[in-house]
């Protein structure tokens, strides 16, 4: 049995020397860009991050100016690599999400700040790509500090997370499973049910936002194939088990090697999931939320199947930081909370400003629980 504790001491041996770094990328646009940056450059000089002015392959986080008209895009050489992207406005849009998931994505960042500067007021929106949204705010003649504290304290995930998205694909899928079997036609029957019950938004066509160029960008640094909410497995045996792929419609699953993938292990020396693959398949990469899954199913003989979607429940436990997708650190959070519940087997745990992740038996007998329990809007803070 892998452990939870094992997997989060399997780091590559490099990555401490990359945890605190980060770099400016252009220069503020406007004076209260300047205060901005120089305000958040102290309070993460104050937090031990070590700034590097230069383009290194050190690099672990970047901050990013930009326009709501002109892009400023920090081509990454690197998938750990996080862009936090700033972007300034005189007056509070009708739709924050409307007018800030476009700055988002066009900029390539994992994280964008949606500043308003209006009647003396400073209101830092936080959007994410899960659709994420969140305010931090300062009034002119306030301490600056506790400001800057709080924006920090919003971005330190990106700065100390591990991601692990990257896949190892074995061609060895033995040739009775190339058409799937019984589990995976209940994945087939999951994903059409969590649509009718309206879970699987994608409300932000990102092939309309981003030219082809970055397009390309997006999928091959990130292995998606679009935004995709939502993502769901089945234990197959003791050691594997069956999960949706990323970007896939997740409401029509059924190539598999495409749509549906069979996780086989982790790897820690590369950071990757390994996969079984059907030889004849070009394979896409499996949910970013793969480690997750791996490290619950591991722990948890018990545990039948698993479904994450962005939506709440009343009076369940969450995650307190709102760390990335594909991340060690939001693996384990979330494994915290599993291993924390009265039954493991059949637990329901929030991942703060994000959505929920379910345990259960099987998929049947997770639908059957959350049925009329679920709420399609997830409380941000």
């Amino acid at each position: 049995m892998v452990s939870v504790s094992s997997v989060v001491e399997s780091a590559n041996p490099n990555e401490a020397a990359e945890l605190f770094t980060y770099r400016l990328y252009g220069q503020p646009r406007t004076a209260h860009q300047e205060w901005l940056w120089q305000g958040l450059h102290r309070e993460m000089q104050r937090q031990g991050l070590h700034y590097l002015p230069e383009e290194h392959d050190r690099i672990r986080l970047v901050v990013n100016f930009a326009s709501n008209d002109e892009p400023n895009i920090f081509r990454r050489k690197a998938q750990g690599i996080f862009v936090v992207t700033f972007v300034e406005d005189d007056h509070e849009p009708s739709d924050i999400l409307r007018a800030g998931y476009p700055v988002l994505v066009r900029n390539l960042s994992n994280l964008a700040i949606y500043v308003v500067v209006e009647g003396g007021k400073t209101n830092a929106h936080f959007l994410t790509m899960e659709q994420g949204h969140y305010v931090v705010s300062h009034t002119a003649g306030e301490p600056e500090e506790p400001f800057f504290a709080e924006v920090y304290e919003r971005m330190e995930p990106l700065a100390t997370s591990t991601l692990v998205i990257n896949n190892v694909y074995v061609p060895d899928l033995p040739e009775e499973l190339w058409d799937g079997d019984e589990v995976t036609r209940t994945l087939t029957w999951a994903g059409s049910q969590l649509d009718k019950l309206n879970l699987l938004p994608a409300p932000w066509p990102i092939h309309e936002i981003l030219s082809e160029r970055d397009l390309r960008h997006v999928k091959r640094l990130y292995g998606i194939g679009g935004i995709s909410y939502g993502n769901l497995s089945a234990r197959r045996d003791e050691k594997t088990f069956w999960m949706s792929a990323s970007g896939v419609n997740k409401s029509n699953l059924r190539e598999i090697g495409r749509d549906i993938l069979l996780v086989t292990d982790y790897d820690p020396e590369r950071i990757a999931m390994l996969l079984s693959v059907p030889p004849h398949v070009e394979p896409r990469r499996v949910s970013v939320d793969a480690i997750e899954h791996f490290m619950i199913y591991r722990e948890h003989p018990s545990v039948g199947a698993i479904i994450h979607v962005h939506a709440w429940m009343d009076g369940i436990q969450s995650t307190h930081i709102n760390y990335p997708c594909g991340t060690r650190e939001l693996a384990v959070a979330v494994a915290d909370l599993v291993r924390q519940a009265p039954d493991p087997s059949r637990a329901v745990v929030g991942l703060k400003n994000h959505g929920l992740t379910i345990t259960g038996h099987s998929l049947h007998e997770i639908f059957e629980r959350i049925e009329g329990k679920i709420l399609p809007q997830v409380p941000m803070s």
